[in-house]
Protein backbone atom coordinates (compact mmCIF):
# COMPACT_ATOMS: atom_id res chain seq x y z
CA UNK A 1 0.00 0.00 0.00
CA UNK A 2 1.08 3.68 -0.96
CA UNK A 3 0.80 6.02 1.79
CA UNK A 4 1.33 9.80 1.81
CA UNK A 5 2.34 11.44 5.14
CA UNK A 6 0.69 14.65 5.66
CA UNK A 7 2.70 16.10 8.70
CA UNK A 8 6.51 14.74 9.32
CA UNK A 9 6.63 15.60 12.85
CA UNK A 10 7.78 12.97 15.61
CA UNK A 11 4.42 11.05 14.79
CA UNK A 12 5.22 11.48 11.65
CA UNK A 13 8.77 9.42 11.49
CA UNK A 14 7.03 7.08 14.18
CA UNK A 15 4.36 6.25 11.20
CA UNK A 16 6.90 5.81 8.47
CA UNK A 17 8.80 3.54 10.59
CA UNK A 18 5.75 1.17 11.70
CA UNK A 19 4.40 1.63 8.07
CA UNK A 20 8.20 0.44 6.21
CA UNK A 21 7.74 -2.24 8.89
CA UNK A 22 4.38 -3.38 7.57
CA UNK A 23 5.56 -3.58 3.79
CA UNK A 24 4.15 -0.21 3.05
CA UNK A 25 5.63 2.62 0.87
CA UNK A 26 5.32 5.80 1.68
CA UNK A 27 4.93 8.24 -1.44
CA UNK A 28 4.90 11.71 0.39
CA UNK A 29 6.37 13.02 3.50
CA UNK A 30 4.67 16.67 3.60
CA UNK A 31 5.67 18.88 6.55
CA UNK A 32 5.65 22.95 5.71
CA UNK A 33 8.87 23.08 3.38
CA UNK A 34 7.12 21.08 0.87
CA UNK A 35 3.98 20.58 -1.58
CA UNK A 36 1.61 17.56 -2.07
CA UNK A 37 3.41 16.38 -5.08
CA UNK A 38 3.36 12.86 -4.99
CA UNK A 39 -0.25 12.84 -2.88
CA UNK A 40 -2.10 11.43 -6.14
CA UNK A 41 -0.15 8.04 -6.21
CA UNK A 42 -1.00 7.70 -2.49
CA UNK A 43 -3.73 5.09 -1.37
CA UNK A 44 -4.74 6.70 1.38
CA UNK A 45 -2.96 9.81 3.47
CA UNK A 46 -2.20 9.67 7.28
CA UNK A 47 -2.68 13.23 8.59
CA UNK A 48 -0.48 13.87 11.89
CA UNK A 49 0.43 17.69 11.35
CA UNK A 50 -0.56 20.89 13.35
CA UNK A 51 -4.36 22.34 13.77
CA UNK A 52 -3.54 25.16 11.18
CA UNK A 53 -2.54 22.75 8.34
CA UNK A 54 -5.52 20.02 9.24
CA UNK A 55 -7.94 21.35 6.85
CA UNK A 56 -5.70 22.23 3.41
CA UNK A 57 -4.03 18.59 3.86
CA UNK A 58 -7.51 17.00 4.32
CA UNK A 59 -9.05 18.99 1.69
CA UNK A 60 -5.85 18.11 -0.72
CA UNK A 61 -6.37 14.21 0.08
CA UNK A 62 -10.36 14.40 -0.87
CA UNK A 63 -9.40 16.63 -3.96
CA UNK A 64 -7.07 13.64 -5.21
CA UNK A 65 -9.37 11.09 -4.50
CA UNK A 66 -7.19 9.86 -1.60
CA UNK A 67 -8.99 8.70 1.80
CA UNK A 68 -7.64 10.50 4.58
CA UNK A 69 -7.12 8.64 8.21
CA UNK A 70 -6.64 12.27 10.50
CA UNK A 71 -5.29 11.86 14.07
CA UNK A 72 -4.57 15.72 14.07
CA UNK A 73 -6.61 17.62 16.83
CA UNK A 74 -7.15 21.04 17.55
CA UNK A 75 -9.53 21.98 13.90
CA UNK A 76 -12.97 20.31 14.65
CA UNK A 77 -14.55 24.05 14.22
CA UNK A 78 -14.25 22.79 10.64
CA UNK A 79 -15.44 19.38 11.14
CA UNK A 80 -18.83 19.57 9.22
CA UNK A 81 -17.13 21.33 6.50
CA UNK A 82 -14.66 18.17 5.55
CA UNK A 83 -17.10 15.29 6.02
CA UNK A 84 -19.46 17.27 3.78
CA UNK A 85 -16.46 17.58 1.17
CA UNK A 86 -15.67 13.89 1.87
CA UNK A 87 -19.38 13.51 0.42
CA UNK A 88 -18.56 14.85 -2.81
CA UNK A 89 -15.80 13.70 -3.53
CA UNK A 90 -16.90 10.32 -2.56
CA UNK A 91 -14.38 9.53 -0.31
CA UNK A 92 -13.26 7.63 2.48
CA UNK A 93 -12.78 9.45 5.99
CA UNK A 94 -11.47 8.22 9.59
CA UNK A 95 -11.00 11.44 12.11
CA UNK A 96 -10.27 10.22 15.52
CA UNK A 97 -8.38 11.69 18.45
CA UNK A 98 -6.61 8.69 18.97
CA UNK A 99 -5.69 5.84 17.34
CA UNK A 100 -4.24 3.83 19.93
CA UNK A 101 -5.90 0.22 20.62
CA UNK A 102 -5.24 0.62 24.51
CA UNK A 103 -6.86 4.23 24.03
CA UNK A 104 -9.73 2.97 22.37
CA UNK A 105 -10.31 0.31 25.06
CA UNK A 106 -10.13 3.24 27.55
CA UNK A 107 -12.89 5.02 25.85
CA UNK A 108 -15.33 2.17 25.83
CA UNK A 109 -14.72 1.59 29.32
CA UNK A 110 -15.31 5.30 30.09
CA UNK A 111 -18.52 5.25 28.39
CA UNK A 112 -19.83 2.00 30.40
CA UNK A 113 -18.04 3.38 33.69
CA UNK A 114 -20.65 6.55 33.08
CA UNK A 115 -23.60 4.62 32.17
CA UNK A 116 -23.44 2.88 35.32
CA UNK A 117 -22.60 5.49 37.77
CA UNK A 118 -25.21 7.81 36.47
CA UNK A 119 -27.56 7.24 39.25
CA UNK A 120 -25.19 7.98 41.93
CA UNK A 121 -25.12 11.54 42.29
CA UNK A 122 -23.13 11.91 45.58
CA UNK A 123 -20.24 11.54 42.65
CA UNK A 124 -18.68 14.53 40.69
CA UNK A 125 -16.87 13.52 37.60
CA UNK A 126 -13.47 15.45 37.25
CA UNK A 127 -10.44 14.54 34.31
CA UNK A 128 -6.91 15.36 34.23
CA UNK A 129 -5.17 14.95 30.97
CA UNK A 130 -1.40 15.50 30.83
CA UNK A 131 1.08 16.25 27.58
CA UNK A 132 4.37 16.92 26.54
CA UNK A 133 5.33 20.96 26.27
CA UNK A 134 5.19 21.02 22.60
CA UNK A 135 1.13 19.86 22.42
CA UNK A 136 -0.64 23.07 21.00
CA UNK A 137 -4.31 22.28 21.81
CA UNK A 138 -5.56 22.14 25.13
CA UNK A 139 -7.71 20.28 26.45
CA UNK A 140 -6.45 16.98 24.30
CA UNK A 141 -8.59 15.40 21.62
CA UNK A 142 -8.77 12.56 23.76
CA UNK A 143 -9.85 14.01 27.02
CA UNK A 144 -12.70 16.19 25.15
CA UNK A 145 -13.89 12.65 23.60
CA UNK A 146 -13.84 10.88 27.22
CA UNK A 147 -15.63 14.27 28.17
CA UNK A 148 -18.54 13.46 25.73
CA UNK A 149 -18.93 10.08 26.59
CA UNK A 150 -19.17 10.65 30.36
CA UNK A 151 -21.64 13.80 29.35
CA UNK A 152 -23.55 11.04 27.42
CA UNK A 153 -24.92 9.31 30.63
CA UNK A 154 -24.82 11.87 33.15
CA UNK A 155 -26.17 15.47 34.36
CA UNK A 156 -23.01 17.37 32.70
CA UNK A 157 -23.89 19.28 29.53
CA UNK A 158 -20.49 20.78 28.61
CA UNK A 159 -16.69 20.38 29.36
CA UNK A 160 -14.85 23.22 31.17
CA UNK A 161 -11.26 24.10 31.87
CA UNK A 162 -12.70 26.67 34.92
CA UNK A 163 -11.50 26.06 37.83
CA UNK A 164 -14.54 26.33 39.24
CA UNK A 165 -17.06 24.81 37.51
CA UNK A 166 -21.08 24.83 37.52
CA UNK A 167 -22.55 21.78 38.26
CA UNK A 168 -23.77 20.59 34.79
CA UNK A 169 -19.90 21.26 33.73
CA UNK A 170 -17.46 18.74 33.94
CA UNK A 171 -13.45 19.99 34.86
CA UNK A 172 -10.22 19.08 32.56
CA UNK A 173 -7.38 20.15 34.42
CA UNK A 174 -4.72 20.27 30.85
CA UNK A 175 -1.12 19.70 32.47
CA UNK A 176 1.69 20.48 30.00
CA UNK A 177 5.30 19.02 31.21
CA UNK A 178 8.35 17.51 29.24
CA UNK A 179 8.05 14.90 26.81
CA UNK A 180 4.74 13.29 28.03
CA UNK A 181 3.51 11.07 25.62
CA UNK A 182 -0.28 11.69 27.00
CA UNK A 183 -1.63 10.04 30.49
CA UNK A 184 -5.72 10.80 30.99
CA UNK A 185 -7.41 10.19 34.28
CA UNK A 186 -11.48 10.34 34.53
CA UNK A 187 -11.97 10.56 38.77
CA UNK A 188 -15.56 10.23 40.30
CA UNK A 189 -15.01 11.58 44.12
CA UNK A 190 -17.67 11.35 46.85
CA UNK A 191 -17.43 12.54 50.34
CA UNK A 192 -16.58 8.79 51.32
CA UNK A 193 -14.31 7.58 48.13
CA UNK A 194 -13.38 8.09 44.67
CA UNK A 195 -13.09 5.62 41.89
CA UNK A 196 -10.71 6.32 39.20
CA UNK A 197 -9.64 5.25 35.62
CA UNK A 198 -6.48 5.96 34.01
CA UNK A 199 -4.90 5.63 30.60
CA UNK A 200 -0.85 5.78 30.58
CA UNK A 201 1.08 6.09 27.24
CA UNK A 202 4.63 4.87 27.27
CA UNK A 203 5.64 6.23 23.79
CA UNK A 204 4.08 7.11 20.70
CA UNK A 205 4.41 3.99 18.79
CA UNK A 206 0.68 2.62 19.92
CA UNK A 207 -0.41 6.12 18.26
CA UNK A 208 0.90 5.13 15.32
CA UNK A 209 0.56 1.61 14.78
CA UNK A 210 -3.28 2.36 15.50
CA UNK A 211 -3.23 5.00 12.81
CA UNK A 212 -1.48 2.55 10.38
CA UNK A 213 -4.23 -0.17 11.08
CA UNK A 214 -6.71 2.28 10.26
CA UNK A 215 -5.02 3.07 7.29
CA UNK A 216 -5.17 -0.56 6.17
CA UNK A 217 -8.75 -0.48 6.66
CA UNK A 218 -9.43 2.46 5.26
CA UNK A 219 -7.35 1.93 1.67
CA UNK A 220 -10.42 0.99 -1.11
CA UNK A 221 -13.45 2.39 0.92
CA UNK A 222 -15.90 5.43 0.94
CA UNK A 223 -17.71 7.09 3.72
CA UNK A 224 -16.87 8.25 6.93
CA UNK A 225 -15.96 5.62 10.00
CA UNK A 226 -14.33 5.27 13.04
CA UNK A 227 -12.23 3.55 15.30
CA UNK A 228 -14.99 1.46 16.40
CA UNK A 229 -15.67 0.37 12.71
CA UNK A 230 -11.98 -0.32 12.65
CA UNK A 231 -11.75 -1.90 15.85
CA UNK A 232 -15.09 -4.08 15.27
CA UNK A 233 -16.48 -2.67 18.56
CA UNK A 234 -20.13 -2.82 18.96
Amino acid sequence: MKIALLGYGKMGQVIEKIALERGHEIVLKKDEFNTYEGLEKADVAIDFSVPAAAVANISASFNNQVPVVSGTTGWLAHYDEMIALCKEKNGGFISSSNFSLGVNLFFELNSYLSKIMAPYDSYKVSMEEIHHIHKLDAPSGTAITLAEGVMEHSKYSKWTMDTSPNENELHIEAIRIGEVPGTHTVTYNSPIDAIEIKHTAHNREGFALGAVIAAEWLAGKQGVFTMKDVLNFK
